[in-house]
């Protein structure tokens, strides 16, 4: 069954503010890993292995370090549930259904 990680870097110590290379980075490591994800403006929500999930997030967070930055904070959550198998598809069209 596949788990869940959203993630959302927050890079510091540089007069840059943009954090878009610090994005795209980030989801081509995802890529990299051929694992279903999903940018949103606050962070990438992923669909896998909760193994391989938390090693792209700690990717994630080395490869802010390999970008000059000298402090990160990664914020993360995750859905591992384990009695029935849920997508981020099915977790969205559900919500959206009961909506109307």
């Amino acid at each position: 069954m596949a788990a869940m990680l959203e993630i959302s870097l927050i890079p510091s110590g540089k007069a840059d503010a943009s954090l878009g290379e610090v994005v795209a980075n980030a989801l081509k490591i995802a890529r990299d890993h051929n694992i279903r994800f999903q940018l949103n403006p606050m962070g990438t929500t992923m669909e896998g292995d909760l193994d391989t999930l938390l090693q792209i997030a700690r990717k994630m967070h080395e490869m802010c370090f390999a970008m000059g930055y000298p402090r990160v904070q990664s914020v993360i959550k995750i859905d591992d549930r384990r009695d029935k198998d849920l997508t981020m598809d099915y977790k969205v069209a559900s919500v959206m259904k009961k909506l109307g």
